[in-house]
């Protein structure tokens, strides 16, 4: 991942609906939420926040499947693996071991 995308991430999610609903799909992976039940948990208009998910999929945090009468997105955790390491490629100065309370709380979770 070059800077620039890792900064299309996370201006992405940036938004605090945005967050709110790429968490949840993280919650649901790899299964992820038709579409209305992303709106319905946001509270906003389905207009509104397909705006928001726009932009998700724009950063290449969310794609979108077709199942039936439905639209399931799904979180791209490929993504968020890529933007983590982007953040954590450099970590601790080539001290690995500073890293491993991060490590722990990320596999107890």
């Amino acid at each position: 991942m070059e800077a620039s995308d890792a900064l299309a991430v996370m201006a992405a999610l940036s938004h605090p609906t945005r967050l709110d609903a790429f968490r949840l799909l993280v919650r649901h992976s790899p299964d992820g939420l038709p579409t209305g039940a992303l709106v319905d948990a946001s509270g906003l208009t389905q207009s509104t926040f397909s705006t928001h998910l726009a932009v998700l999929a724009k950063a290449g945090l969310v794609s979108a499947e077709r199942r039936g009468r439905q639209q399931v997105q799904r979180a791209r955790l490929d993504t968020l693996r890529q933007l983590m390491t982007f953040l954590a490629k450099d970590c601790c100065q080539g001290r690995p071991e500073l890293c491993e309370p991060l490590i722990a709380e990320l596999a107890c979770c």
